[in-house]
């Protein structure tokens, strides 16, 4: 399995139809139990959650990240949009390079 997604049920019904199978999470605790099964596991190459639910993982999120392991961790915005005071991947790129394409 190449992709996973963690969050919430409409998404992850939405992902069921191309194909990407994912667990739904209500709030921090069931995150942080199927985040740990799921990175445990290594089933998957790419994990994307929603911007909500990374917010739930907090310092975990974090910490995988810069573990280097694999899934690969990608936030995307959750059904009611982008959350507030998030930047997108173009702007965090831009940040990072310092260019304004």
């Amino acid at each position: 399995m190449d992709y996973f997604f963690l969050g919430d049920e409409e998404l992850v019904t939405a992902f069921k139809f191309i194909g990407i199978n994912g667990i739904a999470v209500k709030d921090a605790n069931e995150a942080a139990a199927e985040f740990k099964k799921i990175t445990e596991a290594a089933e998957c190459r790419i994990l994307l959650l929603t911007e909500e639910t990374a917010d739930w993982l907090g310092s975990d999120m974090t910490d995988w990240q810069l573990s280097g392991n694999y899934p690969l961790l990608v936030e995307i915005p959750g059904i009611s949009g982008r959350l507030t005071g998030r930047k997108t991947l173009v702007e965090a790129i831009r940040e990072a390079i310092g260019i304004r394409v």
